[in-house]
């Protein structure tokens, strides 16, 4: 990855000009006032991966020039990654310089933190990994509980071609505080979560706001973890949501599980499989195995949270059929081409930009559109 210039002093100039490309890009749409909602300024990423440069016996986390494989410059200070992770990335590093079985070969550290105090940390490596590496591991483990302050959780994970060796666990708890309520979030290794935590809760408190007395049921697509499936099934009868993603999928039944959540079903299924099964064109043994009855729901409301290629022509027509649209975008282009064709039946109600990526040309739109009258 190449790092962005992190200048605090800049930070809201840069976030006003997003804002006013994001309200040229779509003044065709007629939005109302657009919501801001800022980062903070510093420690605001709560996952990272960093290459490892070796020079010699020496190694270093290197970033690379945008658009370039090669060229590169040491990373001395990451203010951007959070403060868990700002603790331990050079400690880890100091640590790693003084055993060759945990340096050699290694190419790449990923780190997966929580505003809660636990790291997950993951050695990638070009070479076999095996009982040898798991007892240079284990004391490295040690080294840095030591050097951890109190409650602070820290795991390690090594991975090679075919092999994957954890010790302790392969995941993360994330607390959240939403609305006066605690909900914990899973967040599995090597798997997506939300890099921003403080603009994860943002946009969430946002989503509530704009379901509350909707009424009915929720359908959502594309629902990862259950990062909004579960703080919104307050806002209705019942919830079911998709995601295709297996190992999202067990951290979201783990998540309903933990919280303690009746009114939330989660289905191993892909935004046009559903569709399908809503249409009624194709029966699904997942429904069935999940004692779901389609007919039971009265679905008021759909959330989307596609990928940044945004969302299909055949699930667009499908989400069109609902009065109440919340529609979470990554990708602003995709956005515009998907309002297009749902202007034609609804209005845009909200609108608002989560700066999910400070220093950077990306974020986060949240859209909620209403039927037309």
């Amino acid at each position: 990855m190449s790092q962005p210039v992190i200048d605090p002093s800049r930070y809201d100039f840069l976030l006003q000009q997003k804002q006013q490309l994001i309200t040229e890009q779509f003044a065709a749409f007629s939005v109302p006032k657009i919501e801001v909602f800022a980062s903070p300024k510093t420690a605001y990423r709560m996952r990272v991966e960093f290459r490892v440069w070796h020079d010699g016996d020496d190694i270093n986390y290197v970033m690379f020039t945008r658009g370039s494989n090669s060229e590169h410059s040491n990373v001395t200070s990451c203010p951007m990654v959070s403060k868990i992770i700002q603790q331990h990335m050079f400690v880890l590093l100091d640590l790693i310089k003084s055993s060759s079985m945990l340096k050699q070969r290694l190419f790449q550290i990923d780190f997966l933190s929580t505003s809660s105090g636990e790291l997950l940390i993951s050695l990638l490596y070009h070479k076999m990994i095996g009982d040898e590496w798991r007892t240079a591991a284990e004391q490295l483990s040690r080294e840095l509980s030591e050097f951890s302050s109190g409650g602070q959780i820290v795991e390690l994970i090594g991975r090679a071609r075919k092999v994957k060796i954890v010790l302790g666990r392969e995941h993360v708890i994330e607390k959240m505080d939403i609305q006066g309520s605690a909900i914990y979030y899973q967040q599995v290794e090597n798997s997506f979560t939300q890099p921003n935590a403080d603009i994860c809760q943002d946009m969430l408190h946002w989503a509530l706001d704009v379901t509350k007395n909707l009424g009915g049921d929720l359908v959502e697509l594309y629902c990862g973890n259950g990062n909004f499936s579960l703080p919104l099934a307050r806002n209705f009868g019942k919830v079911i949501a998709t995601e295709i993603s297996k190992s999202s999928v067990h951290s979201a039944q783990y998540n309903i599980e933990v919280n303690q959540i009746d009114n939330v079903k989660i289905l191993r299924m892909s935004s046009e499989e559903f569709s399908q099964a809503l249409q009624g064109v194709r029966e699904f043994r997942r429904l069935k195995q999940n004692n779901i009855d389609l007919a039971e729901y009265q679905f008021s409301t759909v959330l989307v949270d596609p990928p940044r290629s945004g969302i299909d022509a055949k699930t667009i027509k499908q989400i069109a059929n609902y009065d109440n649209i919340v529609y979470i975008s990554c990708n602003p282009a995709t956005l515009q081409l998907n309002l297009i064709e749902l202007g034609e039946t609804h209005k845009i109600s909200r609108f608002a930009i989560f700066d999910q990526f400070p220093y950077t040309d990306h974020l986060e739109i949240g859209v909620f559109l209403q039927r037309k009258v």
